[in-house]
Protein backbone atom coordinates (compact mmCIF):
# COMPACT_ATOMS: atom_id res chain seq x y z
CA UNK A 1 0.00 0.00 0.00
CA UNK A 2 1.27 3.46 -0.86
CA UNK A 3 1.42 5.75 2.16
CA UNK A 4 0.03 9.23 1.83
CA UNK A 5 0.98 12.29 3.89
CA UNK A 6 -1.75 14.80 4.73
CA UNK A 7 -0.68 18.19 6.11
CA UNK A 8 -2.93 20.72 7.83
CA UNK A 9 -2.21 24.05 9.48
CA UNK A 10 -4.47 24.84 12.41
CA UNK A 11 -4.11 27.84 14.73
CA UNK A 12 -0.38 28.12 14.25
CA UNK A 13 0.27 24.39 14.58
CA UNK A 14 1.29 22.06 11.78
CA UNK A 15 -0.37 18.63 11.86
CA UNK A 16 0.91 15.88 9.61
CA UNK A 17 -0.76 12.48 9.57
CA UNK A 18 0.72 9.54 7.69
CA UNK A 19 -2.11 7.18 6.87
CA UNK A 20 -1.73 3.43 7.00
CA UNK A 21 -3.44 0.30 8.22
CA UNK A 22 -5.62 0.57 11.32
CA UNK A 23 -3.40 -0.30 14.30
CA UNK A 24 -4.34 -2.91 16.89
CA UNK A 25 -2.91 -4.06 20.21
CA UNK A 26 -1.52 -7.53 20.80
CA UNK A 27 -4.76 -8.71 22.42
CA UNK A 28 -6.75 -7.69 19.36
CA UNK A 29 -8.25 -4.56 20.92
CA UNK A 30 -7.54 -1.09 19.60
CA UNK A 31 -6.54 2.07 21.37
CA UNK A 32 -8.72 5.06 20.57
CA UNK A 33 -7.23 7.35 17.96
CA UNK A 34 -5.04 10.11 19.38
CA UNK A 35 -6.82 13.40 20.00
CA UNK A 36 -4.72 15.75 17.86
CA UNK A 37 -6.89 18.74 18.75
CA UNK A 38 -6.08 18.12 22.42
CA UNK A 39 -2.38 17.76 21.58
CA UNK A 40 -2.50 21.09 19.78
CA UNK A 41 -4.27 22.67 22.78
CA UNK A 42 -1.53 21.39 25.08
CA UNK A 43 1.12 22.88 22.78
CA UNK A 44 -0.61 26.24 22.62
CA UNK A 45 -0.97 26.31 26.40
CA UNK A 46 2.75 25.53 26.80
CA UNK A 47 3.60 28.38 24.43
CA UNK A 48 1.42 30.76 26.43
CA UNK A 49 3.36 29.70 29.53
CA UNK A 50 6.77 30.50 28.04
CA UNK A 51 7.86 27.67 25.72
CA UNK A 52 9.13 28.94 22.34
CA UNK A 53 7.96 25.76 20.59
CA UNK A 54 6.63 22.23 21.03
CA UNK A 55 6.35 19.04 19.03
CA UNK A 56 4.61 15.70 19.40
CA UNK A 57 5.10 12.63 17.24
CA UNK A 58 2.97 9.49 17.65
CA UNK A 59 3.78 6.22 15.86
CA UNK A 60 1.62 3.11 15.69
CA UNK A 61 2.05 0.47 13.04
CA UNK A 62 2.07 2.22 9.65
CA UNK A 63 0.37 5.31 11.04
CA UNK A 64 2.23 8.41 12.17
CA UNK A 65 0.75 11.58 13.66
CA UNK A 66 2.79 14.77 13.86
CA UNK A 67 1.94 18.05 15.59
CA UNK A 68 4.42 20.96 15.71
CA UNK A 69 3.82 24.41 17.16
CA UNK A 70 5.83 27.59 17.63
CA UNK A 71 9.51 28.10 16.90
CA UNK A 72 12.58 25.89 16.88
CA UNK A 73 14.83 28.96 16.73
CA UNK A 74 13.59 32.26 18.13
CA UNK A 75 16.42 34.25 16.58
CA UNK A 76 15.79 33.08 13.03
CA UNK A 77 12.05 32.60 13.68
CA UNK A 78 12.30 29.07 12.26
CA UNK A 79 9.12 27.06 12.65
CA UNK A 80 9.21 23.95 14.80
CA UNK A 81 8.80 20.62 13.01
CA UNK A 82 8.68 17.06 14.32
CA UNK A 83 11.85 15.84 12.60
CA UNK A 84 14.15 18.08 14.62
CA UNK A 85 16.81 16.64 16.89
CA UNK A 86 17.12 17.75 20.51
CA UNK A 87 18.85 16.93 23.77
CA UNK A 88 16.75 14.25 25.47
CA UNK A 89 18.06 14.70 29.02
CA UNK A 90 17.16 11.90 31.40
CA UNK A 91 15.60 9.79 28.65
CA UNK A 92 19.29 8.87 28.27
CA UNK A 93 18.94 6.82 31.45
CA UNK A 94 16.87 4.22 29.64
CA UNK A 95 19.57 3.84 26.97
CA UNK A 96 22.15 3.33 29.73
CA UNK A 97 19.90 0.83 31.50
CA UNK A 98 19.48 -1.21 28.31
CA UNK A 99 23.26 -1.46 27.88
CA UNK A 100 23.66 -2.54 31.49
CA UNK A 101 20.86 -5.12 31.30
CA UNK A 102 22.32 -6.56 28.10
CA UNK A 103 25.59 -7.01 30.01
CA UNK A 104 23.61 -8.72 32.77
CA UNK A 105 22.05 -11.06 30.19
CA UNK A 106 25.56 -11.92 29.00
CA UNK A 107 26.55 -12.86 32.54
CA UNK A 108 29.01 -9.99 32.89
CA UNK A 109 27.07 -8.18 35.62
CA UNK A 110 25.03 -9.46 38.54
CA UNK A 111 22.31 -6.93 39.36
CA UNK A 112 22.25 -7.91 43.02
CA UNK A 113 26.01 -7.84 43.50
CA UNK A 114 27.71 -4.87 45.17
CA UNK A 115 28.39 -2.19 42.58
CA UNK A 116 31.92 -1.89 43.97
CA UNK A 117 32.73 -5.24 42.37
CA UNK A 118 32.59 -3.55 38.96
CA UNK A 119 33.99 -0.08 39.67
CA UNK A 120 37.55 1.26 39.48
CA UNK A 121 37.07 3.18 42.73
CA UNK A 122 34.68 2.00 45.46
CA UNK A 123 31.53 3.80 46.54
CA UNK A 124 31.47 4.72 50.26
CA UNK A 125 28.79 2.15 51.12
CA UNK A 126 29.51 -1.42 50.03
CA UNK A 127 25.82 -2.34 50.39
CA UNK A 128 24.91 -0.42 47.20
CA UNK A 129 24.04 -2.92 44.48
CA UNK A 130 23.77 -2.48 40.74
CA UNK A 131 20.00 -2.87 41.05
CA UNK A 132 19.92 -0.04 43.61
CA UNK A 133 21.62 2.24 41.07
CA UNK A 134 19.23 1.29 38.27
CA UNK A 135 16.16 1.88 40.46
CA UNK A 136 17.33 5.09 42.20
CA UNK A 137 17.49 3.31 45.55
CA UNK A 138 21.21 3.65 46.27
CA UNK A 139 20.77 6.71 48.47
CA UNK A 140 23.59 8.52 46.65
CA UNK A 141 23.21 12.29 46.89
CA UNK A 142 22.54 14.09 43.60
CA UNK A 143 25.39 16.54 43.04
CA UNK A 144 23.20 18.54 40.64
CA UNK A 145 21.30 19.90 43.66
CA UNK A 146 24.39 21.96 44.45
CA UNK A 147 25.62 22.49 40.88
CA UNK A 148 22.35 24.03 39.68
CA UNK A 149 20.92 25.50 42.89
CA UNK A 150 21.15 28.81 41.00
CA UNK A 151 19.96 27.77 37.57
CA UNK A 152 21.68 29.99 35.02
CA UNK A 153 24.91 30.77 36.94
CA UNK A 154 25.26 27.06 37.63
CA UNK A 155 24.72 26.22 33.99
CA UNK A 156 27.16 28.82 32.71
CA UNK A 157 29.81 27.53 35.13
CA UNK A 158 29.71 24.07 33.54
CA UNK A 159 28.45 24.80 30.01
CA UNK A 160 31.87 24.13 28.45
CA UNK A 161 33.44 22.06 31.21
CA UNK A 162 34.47 18.42 30.75
CA UNK A 163 34.22 16.19 33.81
CA UNK A 164 35.42 12.66 34.41
CA UNK A 165 32.90 10.24 35.87
CA UNK A 166 34.94 10.10 39.05
CA UNK A 167 34.89 13.86 39.49
CA UNK A 168 31.10 13.81 39.42
CA UNK A 169 30.90 10.81 41.74
CA UNK A 170 33.23 12.55 44.18
CA UNK A 171 30.92 15.57 44.26
CA UNK A 172 28.15 13.23 45.37
CA UNK A 173 30.07 11.14 47.88
CA UNK A 174 31.33 14.27 49.63
CA UNK A 175 27.77 14.46 50.98
CA UNK A 176 25.98 11.90 53.16
CA UNK A 177 23.64 9.34 51.59
CA UNK A 178 20.00 10.40 51.33
CA UNK A 179 18.98 7.06 52.83
CA UNK A 180 20.34 3.59 53.49
CA UNK A 181 20.84 1.58 50.28
CA UNK A 182 17.59 -0.05 49.23
CA UNK A 183 15.50 1.79 51.81
CA UNK A 184 13.72 4.28 49.56
CA UNK A 185 13.38 5.67 46.05
CA UNK A 186 15.34 8.91 45.73
CA UNK A 187 15.94 10.12 42.18
CA UNK A 188 19.61 10.96 41.66
CA UNK A 189 21.61 11.62 38.50
CA UNK A 190 24.60 10.21 40.39
CA UNK A 191 23.20 6.69 40.00
CA UNK A 192 23.45 6.73 36.23
CA UNK A 193 26.82 8.45 36.21
CA UNK A 194 28.07 5.54 38.32
CA UNK A 195 26.46 3.13 35.85
CA UNK A 196 28.24 4.84 32.97
CA UNK A 197 31.55 4.39 34.73
CA UNK A 198 30.62 0.79 35.51
CA UNK A 199 29.84 0.01 31.85
CA UNK A 200 33.10 1.55 30.67
CA UNK A 201 35.12 -0.30 33.32
CA UNK A 202 33.57 -3.67 32.45
CA UNK A 203 33.76 -3.31 28.67
CA UNK A 204 36.95 -1.29 28.37
CA UNK A 205 35.21 0.94 25.80
CA UNK A 206 33.44 4.33 25.99
CA UNK A 207 29.72 4.39 26.71
CA UNK A 208 29.29 5.98 23.27
CA UNK A 209 30.63 2.78 21.67
CA UNK A 210 28.22 0.65 23.67
CA UNK A 211 25.22 2.83 22.79
CA UNK A 212 26.11 2.65 19.10
CA UNK A 213 26.92 -1.08 19.00
CA UNK A 214 24.01 -2.28 21.09
CA UNK A 215 21.20 0.20 20.31
CA UNK A 216 21.78 2.93 17.74
CA UNK A 217 23.12 0.71 14.93
CA UNK A 218 20.82 -2.34 15.36
CA UNK A 219 17.72 -0.13 15.44
CA UNK A 220 19.01 2.18 12.68
CA UNK A 221 18.55 5.25 14.86
CA UNK A 222 20.03 7.65 12.34
CA UNK A 223 19.20 10.80 14.30
CA UNK A 224 20.43 9.55 17.67
CA UNK A 225 23.93 10.18 18.95
CA UNK A 226 26.07 10.69 22.01
CA UNK A 227 28.28 13.64 21.17
CA UNK A 228 29.83 14.32 24.60
CA UNK A 229 31.96 16.36 25.02
CA UNK A 230 31.26 18.14 21.74
CA UNK A 231 29.04 21.17 22.39
CA UNK A 232 27.22 21.51 19.06
CA UNK A 233 24.35 19.63 17.45
CA UNK A 234 24.29 18.66 13.78
CA UNK A 235 21.57 18.45 11.18
CA UNK A 236 18.12 19.90 11.77
CA UNK A 237 17.63 20.58 15.47
CA UNK A 238 15.59 22.63 17.91
CA UNK A 239 17.46 25.22 19.93
CA UNK A 240 16.98 25.07 23.70
CA UNK A 241 15.99 28.03 25.88
CA UNK A 242 16.58 28.08 29.65
CA UNK A 243 14.34 30.19 31.85
CA UNK A 244 16.15 32.22 34.49
CA UNK A 245 15.19 32.04 38.17
CA UNK A 246 14.31 35.73 37.88
CA UNK A 247 11.52 35.21 35.35
CA UNK A 248 11.52 38.88 34.33
CA UNK A 249 14.86 38.28 32.58
CA UNK A 250 15.05 36.90 29.02
CA UNK A 251 15.49 33.22 28.22
CA UNK A 252 19.08 31.98 27.83
CA UNK A 253 19.99 30.02 24.69
CA UNK A 254 21.42 26.83 26.21
CA UNK A 255 21.76 24.77 23.02
CA UNK A 256 25.56 24.59 22.98
CA UNK A 257 26.98 22.76 25.98
CA UNK A 258 29.05 19.67 26.73
CA UNK A 259 26.38 18.11 29.01
CA UNK A 260 29.44 16.66 30.71
CA UNK A 261 27.73 17.26 34.04
CA UNK A 262 25.32 14.43 33.07
CA UNK A 263 27.03 12.11 30.54
CA UNK A 264 25.39 8.66 30.81
CA UNK A 265 22.62 10.22 32.92
CA UNK A 266 21.52 12.72 30.28
CA UNK A 267 23.69 13.52 27.24
CA UNK A 268 22.00 11.61 24.40
CA UNK A 269 20.67 13.56 21.38
CA UNK A 270 17.73 12.18 19.37
CA UNK A 271 14.43 13.03 17.69
CA UNK A 272 10.82 11.90 17.98
CA UNK A 273 11.00 9.22 15.31
CA UNK A 274 14.05 7.55 16.84
CA UNK A 275 12.80 7.73 20.42
CA UNK A 276 9.51 6.14 19.39
CA UNK A 277 11.36 3.38 17.57
CA UNK A 278 13.63 2.80 20.58
CA UNK A 279 10.85 2.49 23.15
CA UNK A 280 8.69 0.40 20.84
CA UNK A 281 11.59 -2.00 20.27
CA UNK A 282 12.36 -2.14 23.97
CA UNK A 283 8.85 -2.92 25.22
CA UNK A 284 8.13 -5.35 22.39
CA UNK A 285 11.13 -7.43 23.46
CA UNK A 286 13.59 -6.64 20.68
CA UNK A 287 16.40 -5.27 22.84
CA UNK A 288 16.38 -7.43 25.96
CA UNK A 289 15.74 -11.10 26.78
CA UNK A 290 12.50 -11.78 28.63
CA UNK A 291 14.16 -12.06 32.05
CA UNK A 292 15.89 -8.69 31.82
CA UNK A 293 12.83 -6.97 30.35
CA UNK A 294 10.76 -8.30 33.24
CA UNK A 295 13.34 -6.90 35.67
CA UNK A 296 13.23 -3.54 33.92
CA UNK A 297 9.42 -3.34 33.92
CA UNK A 298 8.90 -4.50 37.51
CA UNK A 299 7.58 -1.19 38.81
CA UNK A 300 7.43 0.32 42.29
CA UNK A 301 5.10 3.30 42.87
CA UNK A 302 6.90 6.61 43.47
CA UNK A 303 3.86 8.86 43.98
CA UNK A 304 1.21 8.69 46.68
CA UNK A 305 -1.59 8.01 44.19
CA UNK A 306 0.34 5.11 42.64
CA UNK A 307 -0.05 6.48 39.13
CA UNK A 308 3.67 6.99 38.60
CA UNK A 309 6.20 4.24 39.19
CA UNK A 310 9.82 3.38 38.45
CA UNK A 311 11.50 0.14 37.42
CA UNK A 312 15.11 -0.14 36.24
CA UNK A 313 15.86 3.01 34.25
CA UNK A 314 12.24 3.11 33.16
CA UNK A 315 9.19 5.09 34.27
CA UNK A 316 5.55 4.02 34.09
CA UNK A 317 2.49 6.25 34.14
CA UNK A 318 -1.13 5.17 34.50
CA UNK A 319 -3.25 7.58 32.49
CA UNK A 320 -6.80 8.86 32.98
CA UNK A 321 -8.26 6.09 30.81
CA UNK A 322 -6.48 3.35 32.78
CA UNK A 323 -3.80 2.67 30.15
CA UNK A 324 -0.27 2.32 31.56
CA UNK A 325 2.58 3.56 29.41
CA UNK A 326 6.32 3.05 29.83
CA UNK A 327 9.23 5.32 29.01
CA UNK A 328 11.06 8.25 30.58
CA UNK A 329 10.91 11.96 31.06
CA UNK A 330 13.86 14.17 30.24
CA UNK A 331 15.07 17.54 31.45
CA UNK A 332 18.27 19.17 30.28
CA UNK A 333 18.88 22.90 30.06
CA UNK A 334 16.48 24.20 27.42
CA UNK A 335 14.53 21.00 26.77
CA UNK A 336 11.66 19.02 28.31
CA UNK A 337 10.92 15.58 26.85
CA UNK A 338 8.26 12.91 27.38
CA UNK A 339 8.89 9.63 25.53
CA UNK A 340 6.51 6.74 26.29
CA UNK A 341 5.01 3.62 24.71
CA UNK A 342 2.32 1.07 25.48
CA UNK A 343 3.15 -2.16 27.32
CA UNK A 344 3.53 -4.04 24.03
CA UNK A 345 5.28 -1.21 22.20
CA UNK A 346 2.36 -0.85 19.76
CA UNK A 347 1.89 2.92 20.12
CA UNK A 348 4.73 5.28 21.01
CA UNK A 349 4.75 9.02 21.62
CA UNK A 350 7.44 11.66 22.05
CA UNK A 351 6.72 15.26 23.05
CA UNK A 352 9.20 18.12 23.38
CA UNK A 353 9.07 21.71 24.59
CA UNK A 354 12.25 23.67 23.97
CA UNK A 355 12.56 25.31 27.35
CA UNK A 356 13.26 24.27 30.95
CA UNK A 357 13.28 25.59 34.52
CA UNK A 358 9.58 26.17 33.98
CA UNK A 359 7.54 23.63 35.90
CA UNK A 360 4.31 25.02 34.49
CA UNK A 361 5.36 24.09 30.96
CA UNK A 362 6.66 20.71 32.09
CA UNK A 363 3.37 19.80 33.78
CA UNK A 364 1.40 21.05 30.80
CA UNK A 365 3.47 19.06 28.29
CA UNK A 366 2.70 15.89 30.24
CA UNK A 367 -0.93 16.19 29.16
CA UNK A 368 0.10 15.07 25.66
CA UNK A 369 0.21 11.55 27.15
CA UNK A 370 -3.55 11.42 27.76
CA UNK A 371 -4.25 13.05 24.40
CA UNK A 372 -1.99 10.59 22.58
CA UNK A 373 -2.96 7.34 24.28
CA UNK A 374 -6.50 7.89 25.60
CA UNK A 375 -8.11 9.75 22.71
CA UNK A 376 -10.85 12.35 22.76
CA UNK A 377 -12.67 13.37 25.90
CA UNK A 378 -9.88 12.36 28.27
CA UNK A 379 -7.23 15.09 27.94
CA UNK A 380 -7.75 18.29 29.89
CA UNK A 381 -8.41 21.21 27.60
CA UNK A 382 -6.46 23.58 29.82
CA UNK A 383 -3.66 21.69 31.62
CA UNK A 384 -2.63 23.22 34.92
CA UNK A 385 0.64 23.34 36.81
CA UNK A 386 1.35 22.18 40.37
CA UNK A 387 -0.02 24.63 42.92
CA UNK A 388 3.14 24.94 45.01
CA UNK A 389 6.54 24.80 43.38
CA UNK A 390 8.11 22.02 41.37
CA UNK A 391 11.19 19.85 41.21
CA UNK A 392 12.89 18.41 38.13
CA UNK A 393 15.31 15.70 37.03
CA UNK A 394 18.00 18.36 37.36
CA UNK A 395 18.51 19.30 41.02
CA UNK A 396 15.62 17.04 42.11
CA UNK A 397 15.76 18.19 45.74
CA UNK A 398 15.58 21.90 44.86
CA UNK A 399 12.06 23.37 44.73
CA UNK A 400 11.46 26.07 42.13
CA UNK A 401 8.68 28.62 41.96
Amino acid sequence: MRIKDVSLVLAGSTLLVTLGAAPALADGSSLPAPDLTAVRTVHNTALSQGAPGALTRIDEGFTTYRVATGEADTGAHTAMDTDRRFRVGSVSKTFTAVVLLQLAAEGRVDLDAPANRYLPEPLPDARITVRHLLSHRSGLYDYTNDMFYNTVPGFEAVRNKVFSYQELIDLSTARPLNNAPGAAYSYSNTNFVVLGQLVEHITGTPIATQYKRRIFAPLRLRNTSYVHPRTTLSGSYARGYLRQDDTTLPLVDSTEQTVSWAQSAGAVVSNGKDLNRFFSALLSGNLLPAEQLEDMTTMVPVTADGKQSYGLGLRARTLSCGTTVYGHTGTVQGYYTYAFTTADGARSMTSLANTSNNGTVNATLGATLDASFCGSGTAAAEPTAPARGHTEDIAPQVTRD
